[in-house]
């Protein structure tokens, strides 16, 4: 092992540490803007590897991308928020265009969900800048979310 490889993994460790930390101490508010960030960040990576033909590293970013939709889903508290089904709705629409533009290769799936859910991700970061920083507990003490 040289020590440009040693010094990659401990920047990696570090790395890992210092996400594995942001996660732990979000608001949940922050956890939910961290999971669209992500969800979108894995569907234009999978939009660019369909494009390339890249079949392994797109079916990678949309099974991501599914499993981010199904903790926003499983985390709706649907008896909480008038809005919650609606949204219910759509992520249930969104798994299954997910799922086809993963079987069928259709990039025009992935960017109809990229279509859909970048509203929403400004919407949420619009609505969690508006709210009071110091009101909220980190999510790791919370059950869901209700929101997602």
């Amino acid at each position: 092992m040289t020590l440009l490889t040693a010094a990659r993994g401990n920047t990696r460790a570090a790395l890992s540490r210092y996400n594995d930390d942001a996660v732990l101490n979000a608001t949940p508010v922050q956890l939910l803007t961290m999971l669209y960030d992500r969800l979108l960040l894995d569907l234009h990576r999978a939009e660019a590897a369909q494009q390339s033909g890249d079949w392994p590293k797109a079916s990678e970013n949309l099974f991501h991308a599914q499993a981010i939709v199904t903790e926003l889903s499983v985390t709706l508290k649907t008896d909480v928020w008038e809005g919650a089904e609606g949204l219910m709705a759509l992520y249930t629409y969104i798994t299954t265009t997910l799922i086809d533009a993963n079987v069928r290769r259709e990039v025009e799936h992935t960017r109809e969900c990229i279509t859909l859910l970048e509203p929403l991700r400004t919407a949420w970061h619009e609505a969690a800048g508006a709210l009071p920083a110091h009101d909220e507990t980190p999510a790791r003490t919370t059950e869901g979310l209700g929101i997602g």
